[in-house]
């Protein structure tokens, strides 16, 4: 009588292939020397009272982190990261559908349309930022003369603690919503069109019937992935704070990556510096899996 043998597990094929764990180890230890070893000291300079140009360190244990929940500034950058998120990330996640939807139903020059709102992911932002500043200027720039020719008053976009941060939120928007917008494509793109002809069948041939009971459920997959990569790219602003704003007016509209810059690179503070990076880290980090076992419960694949 013979006897079946179970399939070998993954596991058990790789033990027996030395030869595909040679191979996969340069990337591995590409990926270790890259992500892993960083992190590692960061989380070890972090726990010290090392300075840079310092020629040794201390060990402090958990200091710098009693420090940062007593720095309000620390505190207060943490939530411009989190409001500027909050605004950014839902804007963009439903302005890059509702256009991709509305380029979708185009047949004639859909790929000018393409190009078009794809440009500000492609362009250089330090650039950018001149044309910005001139537009939002709150005496020459072209935003207050319309309002001005409305009736409405002037405002100092930039220059406002009560405004710059709303604005900065603006332009994240603007910077973030091509690239949403071409995910949500191509993920239109991989609905069958047999699903669209079983629906019209049953009188879900257009119009919000069809967006909410077809298209949205399919495209969930698409729509949770750029939930997440938005949000993780929003909570790291920093070029379009250091290049029009520098936190300012005051610290109004300093993020957390601002202040970890400031901390390191102005004020030579390296170990307060990481201290920050590793919260920096723990934040998106928690925020990722909350949305993939939370969010996950409602996509359809």
């Amino acid at each position: 009588m013979t006897m079946l043998s179970s399939p070998r597990r993954p596991r058990d094929i790789a033990l027996r292939e030395p030869r595909g764990l040679m191979l996969a180890l340069p990337a591995v230890f590409l990926l270790v020397g890259i992500f892993v070893v960083p992190i590692v000291i960061v989380i070890g300079v972090s726990l010290t009272d090392y300075n840079f140009g310092d020629s040794g360190a201390g060990f402090v244990g958990l200091r710098n982190y009693r420090e940062f929940l007593g720095d309000p500034t620390a505190l207060q950058a943490l939530w411009h990261s989190i409001y500027y998120t909050l605004i950014v990330a839902p804007l963009t996640l439903c302005l890059g559908l509702f256009i991709a939807c509305l380029i979708q139903a185009r047949e004639r020059f859909r790929h000018f349309y393409e190009i078009i709102f794809f440009l500000p992911v492609t362009s250089t932002f330090v650039a950018m930022a001149l044309v910005w500043q001139f537009l939002l200027h709150g005496r020459i720039g072209p935003i207050n003369e319309w309002l001005v020719r409305l009736g409405l008053e002037r405002i100092d976009f930039l220059t406002d603690p009560e405004y710059a941060l709303i604005t900065l939120s603006a332009i994240g928007v603007w910077q973030l919503v091509g690239q949403s917008t071409i995910l949500f494509l191509a993920g239109l793109a991989a609905i069958p069109q047999d699903i669209y002809d079983a629906g019209a069948l049953d009188g879900m041939d257009q119009g919000w019937d069809r967006f909410s009971t077809l298209t949205f459920p399919l495209i969930t997959p698409t729509a949770l992935f750029v939930l997440i990569t938005t949000t993780i790219t929003a909570f790291q602003v920093f070029d379009s704070v250091a290049a029009l704003t520098k936190g300012g007016p005051g610290i109004s509209t300093q993020t957390l990556l601002y202040k970890i810059y400031l901390e390191a690179y102005q004020y030579s503070n390296t170990s307060y510096a990481a201290t920050l990076s590793v919260l920096f880290l723990a934040i998106i980090f928690t925020f990722t899996l909350f949305q993939l076992f939370v969010a996950n419960r409602n996509v359809h694949y």
